[in-house]
């Protein structure tokens, strides 16, 4: 599969990751087929949160493939931490205590990236510092990224972190695409004019942070999917049309859109059937013209200027 740097790092990642946040609703015996297919179709990129499953997806994952060193090098493996019950905690203490017990879940002794999961309100930079440090020194995490978070949340950060932050996991799909949209409609009384994250997808770029579309195939917040779905008619029409225009399927197209955009994202899947998989790894090797990626973006309800 075709690869991308993750951030200003060295590390070459593919640009479609595989989600095991439902991991869990497999067996284990599907679980080892699911993981060695994407293994073997160039998809190394697994992404895990110690709060999926309460820390059985990542348990389940490394018991599935019988983890060895050998495998785990065949991976490229990526947690998050600081979800707690009904609360956010990026507290020192919290997040070495998170990445200590997926490290083990795993059972890996590293990590080669490491999320803050989503933002938390009572966040003290200085103690995420400390804690990136002894993961960093201790070889327990290679690389570090964000979730959900805004520029400003990024720059309080960045003002005490020896690291860099790498990717920012945002939810992105093509009729949920506002920090898309918003950068079109600048200077307008219109409700795509709206800043809701002050403009995190051009500070990404500029800061050269991978973002990381999440629910790609998803509308509102975990609402459903949008394709084949009677409530997008227009936009699934279009996008079965150039779908077949190109020989692949509606899952292929959705996930291209995103990969044609010059931001060079790497978007996260959430299906756990190989054959959708399949099709998402497809968009790997398909391009959309300037006339597709736009046709596509308007059938979603966007109105041009």
């Amino acid at each position: 599969m075709k690869t991308i740097p993750l951030g200003k790092s060295e590390l070459q990642v593919p640009v479609v990751a595989v989600g095991c946040m439902r991991i869990q609703k497999l067996n284990q015996t599907e679980a080892e087929q699911f993981i060695k297919t994407a293994l073997e179709l160039g998809a190394n990129f697994f992404d895990h949160a110690d709060v999926y499953g309460n820390g059985a997806c990542e348990e389940l994952f490394a018991k599935a493939i019988g983890m060895t060193p050998a495998l785990r090098e065949q991976m490229i493996l990526q947690s998050k931490v600081g979800i707690r019950a009904n609360m956010f905690d990026f507290s020192k203490e919290h997040i070495l205590e998170g990445v200590n017990g997926s490290l083990k879940r795993l059972q890996t002794d590293y990590l080669d990236i490491l999320l803050l999961h989503r933002p938390d309100a009572l966040v003290e930079p200085e103690e995420v510092a400390e804690a990136f440090d002894i993961l960093h020194s201790t070889g327990k995490v290679r690389y570090f990224g964000v979730s959900n978070q805004k520029p400003m949340q990024i720059e309080l950060l960045r003002k005490y972190l020896q690291q860099e932050i790498q990717c920012n996991q945002l939810q992105l799909s093509i009729p949920h695409s506002q920090m898309i949209s918003n950068g079109i409609y600048v200077n307008m009384e219109n409700e795509g004019a709206i800043d809701r994250d002050g403009s995190i997808l051009d500070y990404c770029r500029l800061n050269q942070i991978t973002i990381q579309p999440w629910s790609p195939f998803q509308y509102g917040f975990f609402e459903g999917v949008f394709l084949d779905n009677p409530k997008f008619p227009e936009l699934n029409k279009v996008i079965n049309r150039i779908a077949a225009a190109h020989g692949v399927s509606n899952t292929t197209i959705a996930l291209t859109w995103l990969l044609r955009h010059p931001a060079k994202m790497q978007p996260v899947t959430g299906t756990m059937n190989i054959d959708r998989l399949k099709d998402c790894i497809k968009a790997a090797d398909v391009s959309l013209s300037r006339e597709e990626w736009y046709e596509i973006f308007i059938a979603a309800g966007n109105k041009l200027p």
